[in-house]
Order: structure tokens, then C-alpha cells, then sequence
């Protein structure tokens, strides 16, 4: 076995890197040369080897070739009927015809180019022909390996390109890992640069759905792929695989929605154009048949991979799936897991969102019993909502759930095949304390009534039962009394409720007046007693002010009178305790004489009385 010695490549310096190897000192080429289907080596010595990829014929070398491919050396070479020695077909080659001039010229110690484009190919055609190192030390499956784990591994960019690469590679791509490690280093390039998971959405939904799912699930199992991230991608990679045209291109989708709803678009998919890069799938198919399949593909792969948390995806989004979902005829399973998520954000919808076209396929049925918007779907919708969203009927989700259903009952009363069974069913499938206000439920009642002149009178009985008379507002109870599409009996009901509402305001509108007068009355005694007491205080802090000012002149007096005190002697103070002592006695005896007058009064006013 021949020993090549050539320096090492350096795989960090860039993407694409020059392979040398020396060349086969028996047969040396110093170049190709292509005349029409037939490539040439150009060298000294004659080709005595023909080997034909698809419908091109390379006449080369016997030696170099084998040297190096162990699928050749096994091979039983057929003598050639011309004069090139001798023939082999290749059939299947990995790569095609361009990826096996590579291999020839890498046989031939030319220099060849390796970068995320043909890494892949390469490697699944070294593959194919056995090019290991037990025939050769350095041969192309170690060169392209080592390629792919340092260089092309370390990049998303050149794993992406690696991996549109391997999509007409199979199940070579498959068997040797490279799809799957290009999908690992993808995913964990998306959790290591976080700051730039923009630029790495925008290039991962350029990939083949099937890898995009892989992706997609390859972060969940390792936990690094949050509920709402993962709704982002699939809504983007949606938008760029999905969209409705600018050009014409699947105009059957557009003509369906049109048809069935002429006011509704869903605006983040509207305005793209869709591209189809499927070189895998083959068949006899035209191009209508094509389209209608991979959109079905696609549709039914991302519905696989939805998230279940409620906030993870909105429900416009979920019901415009859904819709697409019907016109494609996605399989049955997928459709109740769409009505299902829709289900859980209900109360997030609009009235457009659940106008879901019936039908099987792009055309729309034209049968008698066929109504236009499929209603069972969102009964099936409105069923999971009230099973999962019970709490919120006693919240704020009650009057929009029930404002929701009155809006789309009257949507869909004007189509001529809904039975009046089923508009009963939707109109009672919410509970009845679940609408505050019937006001809805009689204009889509009436809007029923007025589309469909030949209903019975049983049936109208029956759907104006649905309607409860005590929850209409009097604008509402005016109108349906004068409504000669109701029966008579709903009339009287409604005259009944229209009376009893009428009393029930009056006597509100009287308590109202009698608790005003009382507030008046009490509003008036309580700003005379304010007043009062506003003039008791005022009287009382003048009151306080002259207590202050005598304080303060009694306090001047007493330290005028201790500073003239000083000079007099003893017997001063003497005789004035002899004053004072004698004015004691005065004093009491003023008190005695005053006790027996009183005494004396008392004992007259008795005899007076007696």
C-alpha cells in the first residue's frame, strides 16, 4: 500500500480548504479536459478505465482509482468493447457526476476544494467507493471528517449549508450521522448565541421541513427550547412556507377563502411569496398535485410539533392553520389536536377566525345538506373550551365567549343549508349563565328567521325559546314587538318582560327620588348643626384668648409686686398677717350669717306651701 506524506490541513483557517496529494508516479494526470458527455485525463500515458456516472463518461486511470477505492478493487472489471480497456457503470452515486470528478481528480493528486457545500457529498461518495485508510493513509473519508467535526460543525451557518446539502443524499447523509449532527450543532448553536437567535430563525426556516422538525425537536429533548420560542419558529417558518402568493401561485387556496369569506386575511400571511426547494420527492405528479402535497406535508409537520402551553401560540394563528388544515385535507387526527389548541385561547379569537370553510379538498360542496362554514368544528372548538376553561366562565371570559358566539351565530345564519337543529345546538352549546345580555343571540335569531322565510312554526318556536326575554334590553324589546317574523307567542313573552322591566324601573326611578330627599334632609340639619358648632368654637377660642391675655398681665403684676416687697421690714409683714387673719375671721362669720338666712328662707317657702 503506497504512504503519502503531505503536511496536515489547518481545518480553523476557513470554510473551504485545498486538499493536495501527491500523484501516482505510474499514472500521472496533469489536468481534465471535457468533450461533450466524456471527460478526459490528460496524460501521457492511454485510459484504460471507463466509468460512466448517469450519462457522463469518465476515461481515466486503473491504477489510481483502485489504489485508493475499495469498492473498485472488489468490483469485476468488464472487458471494454472499445479501445479504453476496461468499462464500469456507477449507478446511484452520491452527488452525481460533479462529486465524482472531484473524487477522480482527488485520486489523481490534483488539487481539489472541500467547503460546506460539497463536504457532505464528498463524504458520502468516499463512502459509496470505500476510500478508507486501510488502502491509503489520508484518504477522502478522514479528510472530509475531519472537515465536518472541526470546520463545519462549529458554525450554524456552514451546519445549515451542510445540511440543505444532504437532501439529495439519501440515506447515505442518514446512515452516517451527518444529518443528525448537523441538526445537534444547529440547535445548540441557537442556546450558546442567545443574542443572536434572530439572525439564526431567519436562517433555520429556510430549511427542508423535515429538518426543521429535527431541529425543533432536538431542542425540546434537551430542555433548551422555551413554549413560546418554539411557537415563534414554526409561526415564521409558516409564513415563508404557507403564504398566499403575490404571483397567482396557489390561487385554489385564495379563491376558496375568497368565496367563503370575502373580508377576511390573515395579515402576517398575506403578502410572501412561496418557494419550493423539494428535489427528494418524485413521481408522476403535476405541479398542482405537487403543491397541494407539500403544503399538506408541511402542515401536518408543524401541527406535530405545536407546543401545549395556552400563551406559547396565538389562536388566530391556530384557527388560520386549521383552516388551511380543511383545504388540504390534513389527516383527522392533526385536525382535532388544531381544535383542541384553538380550544384552550378561545376567548382570544375574532369572529373571522372561526369562520372555518367546509369541505373536501379546494372546492367548496354544492349539496343540498353542505353548509358553507364548518359548524361542527367549532362546536368540537367550544366544547374543549368549556372542558378546559371552566374558571374563566365565572370572569371576564363570559361575556366575550358569549359576545363571541352571538357574533358568529349571526355570521353563519344567512348560509340557506344550516338546519335550524343546529343553529339551536351552537346558540346552546355556552351555558345560560355564561350571557349576560341575549341582545346577540335575538339579532342572529332574527337574521336566521329572515334568511330562511320557509322555516315551520314549530321551528320557530322552538329557536325563539332559546332566547330569554328577561335578559333583553328595552331598545331590544322594542324591536321584537314589532317583529312580525316572531311568533305570537314570543311576542306576548316579550310584551310580559318589556312590562315587568318598565315597572322594575319605575319603582327603582322612585327609591331613587325618596333616597334623595332623605340625603337632602340630612344634608341640610347636618350643615345646621355645623354652623353651631362653628359658633361655639369661634366663642370659645376667644374665649381661651382672654384667659391668656389676664394670665399674662397677673404674671406682670405678681413680678412688680415681689421687686417693691423687698424694701419693707418684718414688722410690715407682721401686721399684714395680722390683716389677713382678721379678715378670716370676717369671712367666716359672713359665711354663718349667710347660712342662717337661707335657713330661714327654706322654712317660709314650707309654711307657704303647707
Amino acid at each position: 500500500m503506497a504512504q503519502s506524506n503531505f503536511p496536515e490541513i489547518d481545518y480553523e483557517d476557513a470554510p473551504q480548504q485545498d486538499l493536495v496529494v501527491p500523484p501516482t508516479l505510474i499514472s500521472a494526470a496533469e489536468s481534465f479536459e471535457r468533450k461533450g458527455n466524456s471527460w478526459f485525463a490528460v496524460s501521457q500515458l492511454p485510459s484504460d478505465l471507463a466509468v460512466t456516472v448517469d450519462d457522463v463518461t469518465f476515461y481515466v486511470h486503473k491504477y489510481p482509482l483502485l489504489s485508493r477505492c475499495g469498492y473498485l478493487e472488489h468490483l469485476e472489471l468488464q472487458p471494454s468493447i472499445s479501445n479504453y480497456g476496461y468499462d464500469l457503470r456507477l449507478q446511484n452515486m452520491p452527488g452525481g457526476v460533479e462529486t465524482f470528478e472531484t473524487v477522480v481528480k482527488f485520486c489523481y493528486g490534483l488539487p481539489v476544494s472541500l467547503s460546506p457545500k460539497t463536504a457532505a457529498p464528498l463524504r458520502c461518495a468516499a463512502e459509496f467507493l470505500d476510500m478508507s485508510e486501510e488502502l491509503e493513509e489520508g484518504n477522502l473519508i478522514s479528510k472530509t471528517e475531519s472537515f465536518l467535526t472541526f470546520v463545519v460543525f462549529s458554525s450554524w451557518k456552514d451546519s445549515i449549508t451542510v445540511l440543505k446539502s444532504c437532501q439529495t443524499l439519501s440515506p447515505w447523509a442518514e446512515n452516517l450521522q451527518i444529518v443528525r449532527r448537523c441538526c445537534d450543532s444547529i440547535a445548540w448553536a441557537c442556546q450558546e448565541n442567545a443574542g443572536e437567535q434572530s439572525r439564526w430563525l431567519n436562517d433555520v426556516v429556510t430549511l427542508r421541513i423535515d429538518h426543521f422538525k429535527r431541529i425543533m425537536t432536538s431542542m425540546a429533548l434537551k430542555g433548551t427550547l422555551r413554549p413560546d420560542f418554539l411557537g415563534s419558529c414554526i409561526m415564521l417558518y409558516a409564513e415563508k412556507w404557507l403564504m398566499v402568493g403575490n404571483d397567482g401561485e396557489n390561487n385554489n387556496i385564495t379563491n376558496t377563502n375568497s368565496n367563503i369569506n370575502n373580508s377576511y386575511s390573515y395579515n402576517n400571511y398575506n403578502n410572501g411569496k412561496k418557494e419550493l426547494k423539494w428535489s427528494i420527492m418524485q413521481g408522476r405528479k403535476t405541479e398542482k398535485e405537487f403543491q397541494n402535497e407539500e403544503q399538506r406535508m408541511i402542515l401536518e409537520s408543524l401541527v406535530g410539533i405545536l407546543p401545549h402551553e395556552k400563551d406559547a401560540i396565538s389562536c388566530k394563528f391556530l384557527l388560520w392553520m386549521l383552516k388551511m388544515g380543511v383545504v388540504y385535507s390534513i389527516s383527522p387526527t392533526l385536525v382535532s389536536e388544531l381544535e383542541k389548541q384553538a380550544g384552550m385561547a378561545l376567548e382570544n379569537a375574532t369572529v373571522y377566525d372561526l369562520l372555518i370553510p367546509n369541505g373536501e379538498g379546494t372546492q367548496v360542496k354544492s349539496m343540498v345538506d353542505q353548509t358553507i362554514y364548518n359548524v361542527d368544528s367549532v362546536l368540537r372548538i367550544l366544547e374543549y373550551y368549556l372542558m378546559n376553561q371552566e374558571q374563566q366562565l365565572e370572569t371576564h371570559g363570559k361575556a366575550n365567549i358569549s359576545k363571541l358566539l352571538d357574533s358568529y351565530l349571526a355570521e353563519i345564519a344567512g348560509d340557506p343549508n344550516l338546519s335550524a337543529t343546529k343553529f339551536q345546538v351552537i346558540a346552546e352549546s355556552i351555558p345560560h349563565a355564561a350571557r349576560p345580555c341575549d341582545d346577540g343571540l335575538y339579532r342572529a335569531i332574527d337574521i336566521y328567521l329572515k334568511a330562511h322565510p320557509t322555516l315551520s312554526d314549530h321551528d320557530r318556536r322552538r329557536l325563539c325559546r332559546v332566547v330569554d326575554c328577561q335578559k333583553l334590553s328595552v331598545d331590544a324589546c322594542s324591536h321584537a314587538a314589532q317583529n312580525d317574523r316572531l311568533p305570537l307567542r314570543s311576542v306576548i313573552q316579550v310584551l310580559f318582560a318589556g312590562q315587568m322591566k318598565l315597572r322594575a324601573t319605575m319603582s327603582r326611578k322612585h327609591e331613587t327620588d325618596i333616597s334623595s330627599e332623605v340625603r337632602e334632609d340630612n344634608l341640610s340639619s347636618t350643615k345646621e348643626e355645623i354652623k353651631m358648632l362653628k359658633a361655639e368654637l369661634e366663642k370659645m377660642m376667644t374665649l381661651i384668648e382672654d384667659l391668656q391675655r389676664d394670665y399674662i398681665n397677673l404674671q406682670q403684676d405678681c413680678k412688680k409686686m415681689r421687686t417693691n416687697q423687698k424694701a419693707l421690714s418684718g414688722g410690715i409683714l407682721g401686721w399684714k398677717k395680722l390683716k389677713l387673719f382678721n379678715g378670716k375671721l370676717n369671712e367666716n362669720e359672713n359665711k354663718e350669717k349667710e347660712k342662717r338666712i337661707s335657713s330661714i328662707l327654706r322654712f317660709k317657702r314650707r309654711q307657704s306651701i303647707s
